[in-house]
């Protein structure tokens, strides 16, 4: 008879229980660690979740802030358009027979609020420049760097003109001088005028005559 000799090693029971203990140790090890990976992971999502929450309540408060900001300027530009719109009408009036109304319009163009000005006749609106007549634009603009004058209350209120209203016609003149006088009146702003047309100056508090005398200025109150 032969007999039959195990080629695999013996182990011990021991050596059993060690391996054992050390894959347990090595689990238990990964455990811990997927563990605290969670746990970090937990905390990181917390701390998101806030401020989450917090940019959230940021955007709120943006668009309640836009919304109010977007309501004020809209009542801002209301009685902008007015203000302008009002003068330069009253000014078109106080010359003109027949006067153009003036209106202001803003519009929101490339993310930027511009402003819009037209001359309007019986519902249709017209450009200033190219619809209309010299006189009337001279009118509007007066009127217009009065207005935008008086919006700004910080300076002194001075405008100095330099040869006005020359596309006004003569027998209006006078009507513009008034105008000028009571615009002045209106809304407390200085006007100093230069002009070769007496009709304009017609209406003025105080009158200076400029000459040349032997090559020199020579002023006087007239």
């Amino acid at each position: 008879m032969k007999s039959l000799k195990s080629t695999s090693p013996i182990r011990h029971p021991t050596q059993n229980l060690e391996a054992d203990d050390d894959r347990i140790v090595r689990w238990r090890r990964g455990i811990d660690e997927q563990k605290a990976e969670r746990s970090t992971t937990t905390r990181r999502l917390n701390i998101a979740a806030k401020k989450k929450e917090q940019l959230e309540e940021r955007e709120e408060s943006a668009l309640k802030a836009q919304a109010f900001i977007t309501k004020v300027a809209k009542q801002t530009q209301q009685k902008l358009e007015y203000h302008i719109s009002n003068l330069v009408s009253m000014a078109e009036a106080a010359v003109f027979d027949e006067p153009y109304e003036f209106e202001v319009k803003f519009e929101q163009r490339r993310n930027k609020t511009e402003c819009d000005l037209f001359f309007s006749r019986s519902g249709s609106l017209l450009d200033p420049v190219d619809s209309t007549g010299g006189g009337s634009c001279d009118v509007a603009s007066f009127a217009l760097r009065c207005a935008f004058l008086n919006l700004n209350r910080q300076n002194r209120q001075v405008l100095i003109l330099d040869e006005p209203f020359k596309n006004v016609s003569v027998d209006l003149q006078e009507k513009a001088s008034d105008m000028i006088k009571h615009v002045s009146e209106k809304i407390g702003i200085q006007v100093i005028m230069v002009s070769h047309l007496p009709r304009i100056i017609g209406a003025a508090d105080k009158l200076f005559e400029v000459e040349m005398v032997r090559g020199k200025s020579k002023v006087k109150e007239i």
